[in-house]
């Protein structure tokens, strides 16, 4: 709106002065009728919800798990009935399985809590149920590593289910997080890492929202994101031998959700000699930047896409955290900086 008035103080400048009407008076009055329409539009959709009654989405169980990790993305606007019993029972279940000491990378104890309230956040609009996921106040890197792994998970679960998730970092208030948690939250022993709206999609969406979701519907080259060498100098060729292999594992870590979009995570693939050929040891997941939070989140749910993307393909491995002797890297950069390893697990040799 703010913008329209601008374009409408323009044209009305332009129409007292009279000259140059194309450019002064007909295109910002063109523009700012054009922004009037469209604010009405979302005022009468959005803000009031005056419009027709949305349907359920379906369920995707028939996608394979590629298309299901591409098939997902941030919604920014949400329908404004509650999630079904059935989903939000489907939906716990996922979060306990995912989150349970055993599936965990590192020791510490991760959790999410489910809140159903209209949580103070941005840039979303209608998000009225959240999962909010807590780690120990006591700073442990893994465990927020562990928090994106496990959420993603969970995101994967409610994408199969029909539902949309948004992850929010930055855009989430924490006061208004905090005391919708009540006592489900001790200051002294918690730290809120993030949170996911989940609900249902809906098609009516702020247009200035729609606008820049579309500008960040981009991602850097593969080549950009892997590679050959501990330094992150020699990019990965991910269509030679023994890598092609992987196949769509790279575009999943590729197209994975970061804070701002910012694709703070980084990959150096390891090989060693195997008669006379070269065959996959590991791949080391490294943090470009120095954030503490939401780099490790970004490369936690990097782990989640890759280890399902590996399952579906039948390719087993584990993650472990190892030391710069363990990883045979002498003379790394500071960043990226390393955090764990997928280490894939060949079948014994006789």
């Amino acid at each position: 709106m703010c913008i329209a008035l601008a374009f409408a103080l323009v044209a009305a400048v332009g129409w007292v002065i009279g000259a140059w009407p194309v450019i002064l008076f007909w295109l910002p009055a063109g523009a700012a009728s054009l922004l009037l329409v469209t604010f009405v539009f979302d005022l009468v959709t959005v803000k009031l919800g005056l419009h027709p009654v949305e349907a359920v989405p379906e369920r995707r169980d028939g996608l394979g798990a590629f298309d299901l990790m591409r098939a997902r993305r941030s919604c920014r606007s949400f329908q404004s009935r509650d999630l079904a019993p059935a989903h939000r029972t489907e939906l716990m279940e996922s979060v306990r399985a995912h989150t349970r000491p055993d599936r965990l990378i590192g020791s510490s104890p991760v959790r999410m809590e489910y809140i159903a309230a209209p949580l103070t956040v941005w840039p979303v609009v209608g998000a009225h149920e959240f999962l909010v996921a807590i780690a120990p106040r006591t700073y442990d890197r893994l465990a927020v590593v562990d928090v994106g792994r496990s959420l993603q998970k969970v995101v994967l679960d409610a994408t199969r289910m029909g539902l949309a998730t948004c992850w929010i970092g930055p855009g989430a208030d924490q006061k208004s997080v905090v005391q919708h948690l009540g006592d489900r939250f001790d200051p002294e022993k918690d730290h809120v890492i993030c949170v996911c709206a989940v609900g249902y999609r809906s098609r009516f969406m702020p247009s200035a929202i729609r606008a820049m979701q579309t500008l960040q519907h981009r991602r850097l080259p593969l080549a950009s994101l892997f590679f050959a060498d501990p330094h992150f100098r020699e990019p990965l060729d991910v269509t030679r031998f023994p890598w092609e292999a992987y196949g769509r594992c790279y575009e999943v870590c590729q197209w994975a959700p970061s804070s701002f979009n910012g694709q703070t995570t980084r990959c150096a693939a390891v090989v060693e000699p195997n008669g006379g050929e070269e065959r996959p040891v590991r791949f080391d997941f490294c943090a470009s930047t120095t954030s503490r939070y939401y780099a490790p989140v970004a490369l936690g749910i990097w782990c989640a896409n890759w280890e399902t993307g590996c399952q579906e393909l039948d390719i087993n491995g584990h993650f472990a955290v190892l030391s710069p002797g363990e990883r045979g890297v002498q003379g790394a950069p500071e960043l990226p900086r390393y955090d764990v390893s997928w280490v894939v697990d060949h079948p014994a040799t006789t």
